[in-house]
């Protein structure tokens, strides 16, 4: 079954590799048609997956994923067009230079391949990779969950229509249409057609493609994600900073876990963020250090933390509380406990935003921003595939250059080599 549709895959993908900027924006813009046409089959079946869900016990957090509404839908259809209006960055030529000898040198963006997708609960990432494989030429094997299957029929029917309506192979967009967990294994092992494995989900999806994929992988997805309130704080412009990061989406990667508030303020700050969230339904994890400042007893959203809190991505109403003595022990802090995704400073001090800025390593920094924007659509990028951790071969959201690579083109006068 995946041979097969690796085989195809990799044959669309060098038919996709050759077609127009206009052929491809064209798929896309039809696409965005189809999806807001068909949005009451498509609401349809995501309502399946959603009550099959409930059934079966999914979290608050993962139903929020699991869910399309309207506002969804115009979202991702927007998101299509605005793809469809970025540059094309596939035949791009960049880095060029003439040798002593008169060669004339360039390096030149191609598409990837072939991307297999593996990813948890999130039908948006059905089209958010599909729009941007499309783009950069690239076709896509997508696994998403079992919760999502229904959702992902209906959708990926949508690509296919829309690539065939565009003169594209309808191959270039194929999901594995079954929830057998031994077809994750089988599309690791699937080196021959497949050029990267994209998991987007939590650390155990993450550990298992690095432990048994014999493709690159590139892992992110996973936040534990920081805010720093620093002694020269504007405190109230602060405070709805961190409510944002917190309440406005809790569920996804980016949402903030941890603050760390300066000592200097903490008297003030920890009992205003305390009351300002607790009437949202968040809870809290307080560090020793912060009870001196929340009051005998402790609120009743408040309770200890426990050994594993600052480890855990929260994908909830959740947020851990921690006092600091300075830039130092909050360096130290993000380097134990930080997945290196979104962290940023809260300050007024030039000094300790450049240092901040300078010595926490994360794929996005944010100085008195949301983490929340460490989005590949916040960044102007489009959609994202993903937002990367790793090092190589990209960090942040993967947009569209992301998913491209390059290769070296240079021109001769019949040069040889002496």
């Amino acid at each position: 079954m995946l041979t097969d549709m690796g085989r195809r895959a990799q044959s669309a993908s060098r038919q996709l590799a050759l077609a127009s900027t206009e052929k491809k924006n064209q798929t896309l813009l039809t696409l965005a048609d189809y999806l807001i046409d068909s949005r009451a089959d498509v609401l349809v079946a995501n309502g399946k997956d959603v009550e099959a869900g409930r059934q079966n016990g999914l979290s608050d957090a993962l139903i929020d994923r699991l869910m399309l509404n309207d506002k969804r839908i115009d979202a991702l259809a927007a998101d299509l067009r605005h793809l469809a209006e970025l540059p094309d960055p596939v035949g791009e030529h960049y880095d060029e230079t003439v040798l002593p000898n008169g060669l004339r040198l360039h390096k030149q963006r191609v598409p990837l391949g072939v991307l297999g997708v593996i990813y948890e609960s999130r039908p948006n990432v059905t089209m958010d990779v599909a729009g941007l494989s499309i783009k950069t030429g690239n076709a896509a094997i997508l696994r998403g969950g079992s919760e999502t299957i229904t959702s992902n029929r209906a959708l990926v029917g949508l690509v296919q229509k829309a690539l065939v309506a565009s003169g594209l192979p309808a191959e270039t967009v194929q999901f594995i249409d079954s929830p057998d967990r031994a077809l994750v294994l089988d599309l690791l092992k699937l080196h021959e057609y497949v050029d990267i494995i994209i998991p987007r989900g939590g650390a155990q999806l993450h550990q298992f493609c690095r432990e048994n994929s014999q493709i690159p992988v590139i892992t992110g997805g996973l936040g534990i994600c920081h805010l720093y309130v620093d002694q020269s704080a504007n405190l109230d412009a602060s405070l709805p900073v961190i409510h944002n990061a917190k309440t406005q989406r809790p569920s996804v990667c980016n949402a903030l876990d941890t603050i760390l508030v300066h000592r200097a303020v903490a008297a003030d700050f920890l009992p205003r963020v305390v009351d300002a969230l607790a009437g949202d339904g968040v809870t809290f994890r307080a560090d020793p250090s912060t009870i001196p400042f929340l009051g005998n007893p402790l609120p009743s959203s408040v309770q200890p933390a426990g050994p594993d809190d600052f480890d855990t991505e929260w994908v909830s109403l959740v947020l851990g509380l921690k006092v600091v003595d300075g830039l130092d022990e909050v360096i130290a802090h993000i380097n134990a406990h930080s997945t290196f995704h979104s962290d940023g400073i809260l300050t007024e001090d030039a000094d300790n935003a450049a240092r901040f800025m300078n010595e926490v390593d994360s794929a996005a920094v944010f100085v008195n921003a949301s983490t929340r924007f460490n989005d590949g659509g916040q960044f102007g990028l489009g959609a994202e595939v993903a937002i990367s951790t790793q090092r190589l071969h990209v960090r942040g959201p993967m947009g569209l250059r992301e998913l491209t690579t390059y290769k070296w083109v240079a021109q001769g006068e019949y040069h040889v080599r002496e």
